[in-house]
């Protein structure tokens, strides 16, 4: 199983930062912020470590917020580089020689979420700083929902900046729907004012910013299909390959639910003319195994069909219900009376987002948003 992201804050990670810190400003108490910090570590999880560490740094630094601030930023590592294709060369758990990078940031941005309220624009130029060594994507929404006239006109400057992490945040952060993050539920309601910062971004010459972008469409779509359909017919049109996979990305939700708006704009029918079969083997495998995905189309229709075959795996979740996942599959033509045998092994190894429990797993094959066949196997531990 992966490492648990809460093992990515550990002691450690508090001494590498307390050094720093110490560094940074003679003054600070490494000693006592790394007993905040480990008093009881082990038996918290994620969130709640970042929340100790926020802690801890409210018990250690300067009073004074500005003074603060310019202590975390003189600590900081220098800002992570970005390989060709415009993605972090991240240090993952591992900690960077030259100052505090990394997960460490997470609970340190909270401190900025919780202290920076009366001064914003200070607050804003230190998540500037953080983002470039981690990310401030959780810390910036509390602004955004306290303070939007404040936190806009920075943001429309931020999808311009140098530096792919700010481009990035200036997407990533203003999510509506941010996972582990604070839902902006005025955003859920109305989206408009991030529509002209995905404008600019969604040709980000970084791979890192255009993901973003893709994952904040694909947020928007849970509540508003029709506005992210007809983005998807207006800015394919003159698309380059990057965008054209940028807005295939974003729609992907709204692909696999088959909604018919979005299915007409990338040049899909609704559903499957033909027969559909789908085979799961074995019938019975453990945690940790895998299993063969087998489906078979056979075309029925008169012309030729545009196809997006994905499936959906229904996990058995600790009380016994069942939740369903749909997995990507496979984009394919099938000419009039075609037969196509389609294949995918798919891993039951748990993952740090993802609990397996044992029982009956039904697997559906989805055609273009639309179930036409299912099969089952049994997961057992």
């Amino acid at each position: 199983m992966a490492e648990p992201f809460k093992n990515f804050i550990n002691a450690g990670t508090a001494r590498h930062a307390a050094q720093h810190l110490r560094r940074a400003w003679r003054g600070f108490d490494a000693a006592r912020f790394e007993a905040l910090v480990c008093d009881g570590l082990d038996a918290l999880e994620f969130k709640a470590r970042a929340l100790r560490w926020a802690d801890a740094l409210q018990a250690t630094l300067p009073d004074d917020f500005d003074r603060a601030c310019g202590v975390i930023e003189t600590a900081l590592a220098p800002p992570l580089a970005l390989d060709a294709d415009g993605e972090p060369v991240g240090l993952q758990g591992a900690l960077h020689p030259q100052g505090i990078a990394g997960w460490a940031l997470w609970g340190t941005g909270e401190w900025v979420a919780r202290h920076g309220q009366p001064a914003p624009q200070r607050a804003l130029a230190c998540l500037h700083a953080i983002t470039q060594r981690f990310t401030g994507e959780f810390a910036i929404r509390p602004f955004i929902a306290q303070q939007p006239d404040v936190v806009w006109p920075v943001l429309q400057r931020w999808a311009q900046d140098p530096s792919a992490h700010v481009r990035r945040l200036a997407s990533e952060g203003s999510r509506p729907r941010l996972p582990w993050g604070l839902r902006l539920q005025l955003l859920v309601v109305d989206p408009a004012p991030t529509l002209p910062l995905l404008r600019v971004l969604q040709d980000d010459p970084s791979a890192y910013v255009r993901r973003s972008v893709a994952n904040h469409l694909n947020d928007i779509a849970k509540d508003h299909p029709a506005l992210v359909a007809g983005w998807v017919r207006e800015h394919r049109v003159g698309a380059n390959a990057q965008r054209e996979a940028l807005l295939r990305h974003a729609s992907r939700s709204l692909i696999k639910a088959g909604h018919e708006d979005t299915l007409a704009a990338w040049g899909l029918s609704r559903g499957f003319a033909g027969e559909a079969t789908v085979t799961v083997a074995p019938a019975r495998v453990a945690v940790g195994g895998a299993v063969v995905i087998e489906a078979v189309l056979h075309a029925r229709a008169r012309h030729k069909q545009t196809l997006v075959v994905d499936y959906a795996v229904h996990h058995v979740k600790a009380n016994g219900s069942t939740s369903p996942k749909v997995f990507k599959g496979w984009k394919l033509e099938l000419a009039q009376d075609e037969v196509r045998t389609l294949r995918k092994t798919h891993s039951l190894r748990e993952v740090t987002t993802r609990r397996l429990y044992p029982g009956r797993h039904r697997v559906e094959l989805l055609v273009n948003g639309v179930a036409v066949a299912e099969a089952a196997f049994d997961l057992v531990t």
